[in-house]
């Protein structure tokens, strides 16, 4: 018969090492999604709102922008990447308009964490994201 003596110990650890490191994986990209998800989210909720309280379309527009660099600055996004759609439901000739309800659309794509550039690996891989936010405009809008 063969001494099995201390063995294991020694697969425990190597199993839980083995385990261990795709868990690890798994956690810090669900945890990298999430952050730029919510990020999508706070930048759509909040141009939304700047863009429908704004006095007017230029300042809708400034605001807008400005809102929108603000979020993307404070959760890491690259500003790069993303995209912005602004519209007004229903259709006007100007957006925003009064009584209009304007509708924000954000996206992104994050790329996951450790992913080498090599061979558009970092873009093939990234997950995409999108937040869609709709503020109604005030029918006074613009008349005063």
């Amino acid at each position: 018969m063969r001494d099995d003596a201390g063995s294991s110990s020694l697969e425990f650890i190597a199993v839980g090492v083995i385990m261990l490191v795709p868990l690890l994986y798994l956690v810090i990209a669900v945890g990298s999604v999430q952050e730029q998800t919510l990020g999508v989210e706070a930048a759509a909720r909040q141009a939304a709102r700047a863009v429908a309280s704004a006095p007017d379309i230029a300042a809708a527009a400034d605001r807008g922008e400005e809102v929108l660099d603000g979020v993307v600055a404070e959760y890491g996004i690259d500003p790069g990447a993303v995209d912005v759609a602004v519209s007004c439901r229903p259709r006007a000739s100007a957006c925003p308009a009064a009584g209009a309800t304007v509708v924000v659309t954000v996206s992104t794509r994050v790329p996951l964490p450790l992913v080498p550039g090599v061979l558009g690996l970092d873009q093939a891989t990234s997950v995409p994201v999108e937040a869609v936010s709709v503020q109604k405009v005030s029918r006074r809008w613009g008349a005063g």
